[in-house]
């Protein structure tokens, strides 16, 4: 049993966990990367597209690419990773979190000052979606066929059909497409894509691959192997309509439903939830309502953006390098019915930079609107949009004019964009 001390543990080596660790060392914090994997990197070593920017550098990165390029960061300045550990129980005492990891040397017990939870999320299980039959072989998770392909090298299909139609599954669909298995269709339950429509055009409609918006699969066909799916018709709200079914032959069926936030560890902290992200309510530092407990990433809240993670995590480990105890005072960022999401949830006025970022979706689609952040009565920000969509997640930058104190009020509001006559002086 191994004793250590460090300024900032970090769980998880993600997009956002490689980002924290590189910025809190910068800040020169000491640092502790703690991941499950044998590789650092997380789910970026099954991401072989170019979705990723370099912070200053006009060049796109594949995914195992960054995590090569944040790891030689991290090894070249030697800073404590910890490869194929589990963390098995987080306390805190003393303002001081108590960390019990487990590896193949056997238990470890590290203190840090501060924790940040990179654990991003996870997809939903095959077996908690509603579709009746058997679970042959050949139902599985977007992201385990991904696995599949992009890091074992083996095809986990011939002739498959998508369910959801979420970024993961349109790569899916593309990738699968480029090593020769045919895609019979990317079924959709609502009337819109979840992905970028950018993704859309370049994923299905660049491959010929049919796209059906509300469609779902209500049944599995088959018992050692799948061998066909049937299709239903659904309505505006996602449910079946009767008797629209349609047999498809295939012999997998691929399943993109949603992400879920990794909560566990602070659930077992005790924080509360917000009811929209599903993450824990934080400030605009990444703190959660737990002094020195911070999260980033999809960990937080889920993003469509791959940009926004590592954002997300350099803020985290930037923020959770520089705290120290002090009793914050949090004013609350309202939203109206308008948004679906908002990150963060506080403001700290304590510690409040000058500009600050907000992430949100809307809770429907919206078109030709402006979005503004009320301050104290006084406009603080306004942006015109063309389209804001509920499957995208969008930020904007605020920046912080006049001082906040604790009766501040912060507002964010969508309304129609004001139409300007070019020309009132022409004679009618």
């Amino acid at each position: 049993m191994v004793y250590s001390r460090v300024n900032v543990a970090i769980i998880g080596s993600g997009s956002a966990g490689l980002a924290a660790a590189v910025s809190a060392f910068e800040e020169g914090a000491s640092v502790l990367l703690i991941e499950r994997e044998v590789r650092l990197g997380g789910k970026l070593n099954q991401i072989i597209d170019n979705l990723f920017e370099l912070e200053d550098h006009d060049v796109r990165l594949t995914g195992p690419e960054l995590a090569v390029i944040k790891s030689s960061v991290l090894q070249d300045n030697g800073v404590a990773t910890l490869q194929q550990t589990h963390v098995i129980g987080i306390t805190r005492v003393q303002n001081v979190f108590h960390l019990t990891l487990s590896n193949r040397h056997g238990i470890i017990q590290v203190e840090a000052e501060k924790v940040i939870l990179a654990t991003g999320a996870y997809e939903q299980a095959p077996r908690q979606s509603v579709i009746h039959g058997t679970r042959p072989a050949g139902v599985l998770t977007a992201g385990t066929a991904q696995y599949y392909i992009n890091v074992l090298g083996q095809m986990p299909a011939q002739n498959c059909l998508i369910l959801g139609s979420g970024n993961i599954a349109l790569n899916l669909a593309r990738r699968l497409t480029l090593e020769g298995c045919k895609v019979m269709c990317v079924c959709e339950p609502l009337s819109e894509p979840q992905g970028s429509l950018a993704m859309v055009a370049e994923c299905l409609h660049d491959f010929g691959i049919p796209l059906h918006l509300n469609r779902t699969v209500a049944r599995t066909v088959g018992t050692d192997r799948l061998r066909a799916v049937e299709v239903y018709e659904t309505n505006k709200n996602g449910e079946q309509i009767r008797r629209t079914q349609q047999v498809i032959k295939c012999d997998s069926l691929f399943l993109s439903m949603n992400l879920i936030c990794d909560t566990e560890f602070a659930r077992s902290l005790g924080l509360e939830m917000c009811q929209n992200t599903h993450g824990p309510i934080c400030d605009h530092n990444n703190m959660t309502m737990l002094d020195g407990l911070f999260t980033c990433g999809n960990a937080a809240y889920i993003s469509s953006n791959p940009s926004h993670m590592i954002e997300s995590g350099m803020n985290a480990g930037r923020s959770a390098a520089r705290y120290f105890p002090y009793e914050r005072s949090l004013i609350k960022v309202n939203a109206n019915k308008d948004f679906l999401t908002v990150f963060p949830q506080y403001i700290d006025v304590t510690n409040c930079r000058n500009e600050i970022s907000l992430y949100f979706r809307t809770a429907s689609d919206a078109r030709d609107k402006t979005v503004r952040v009320i301050i104290n009565s006084v406009e603080a920000f306004s942006e015109d949009f063309v389209r804001l969509r509920p499957q995208e997640t969008t930020r904007i930058t605020v920046k912080i004019n006049s001082e906040l104190t604790a009766d501040s009020k912060v507002e964010l509001k969508l309304d129609r964009q004001r139409v300007v006559s070019e020309d009132t002086d022409t004679p009618h």
